[in-house]
């Protein structure tokens, strides 16, 4: 969703940059915002310009889209919720996916997996937090997944898509061996196919 509005991220990779970050609030008159924080809310006044058609649309009718979506989306965010329950604080519809299928979301307070690491790492107590999952619920993989009807098998996608939303975050899954398992299963169901 960036790039398509045309935003510039930094990709922050390096340990110390949760905590570097912490201490520098904007560069050049330009705020920093975590985009892994939150839920994010964009000024679209100036992407209004770009759309055409969509610009003339009054914010009640950006809003009644927006719950529309959310609506329609209730029921599949509900059954990837009570897989999960447990493991995550919410399920919720994103809106800054476009090309992946899921993402973990940190709270707005909470201690980032880097920060998280270093505090493990000497020993000091680690907040308990869990992350919030958004799915993007026009990605290919997500219309499928809303569309099985075996519940084991839709508990397995589920913990997959789960697992790997915390990989692309660069955290091993909680428990790898499972992942493989399940890995292993789906590809065997896909290849006797």
């Amino acid at each position: 969703v960036f790039r398509k509005r045309d935003i510039e991220v930094l990709l922050l990779t390096d340990r110390v940059d949760e905590w570097w970050m912490s201490f520098v609030n904007e560069y050049q008159g330009m705020a920093f915002q975590d985009v892994t924080r939150g839920e994010l809310a964009f000024d679209d006044t100036a992407d209004e310009a770009s759309q055409g058609d969509d610009a003339e649309k009054t914010a009640a009718e950006k809003d009644s889209d927006k719950d529309a979506a959310d609506e329609a989306a209730a029921p599949l965010i509900k059954r990837i919720a009570t897989v999960l329950e447990g493991k995550v604080e919410s399920v919720r519809r994103s809106t800054r996916l476009t090309d992946s299928p899921a993402c973990l979301v940190l709270g707005e307070h909470d201690v980032g997996s880097q920060m998280r690491r270093i505090l493990e790492a000497t020993g000091q107590p680690v907040p308990e937090s869990k992350p919030h999952l958004e799915v993007n619920v026009a990605h290919p993989l997500i219309v499928r997944l809303d569309q099985e009807a075996d519940e084991d098998r839709f508990g397995d996608l589920v913990a997959i898509l789960f697992d790997q939303a915390a990989l692309a975050e660069g955290n091993a899954p909680s428990e790898p061996g499972a992942y493989v398992q399940r890995i292993n299963k789906l590809l065997v169901e896909l290849l006797a196919a």
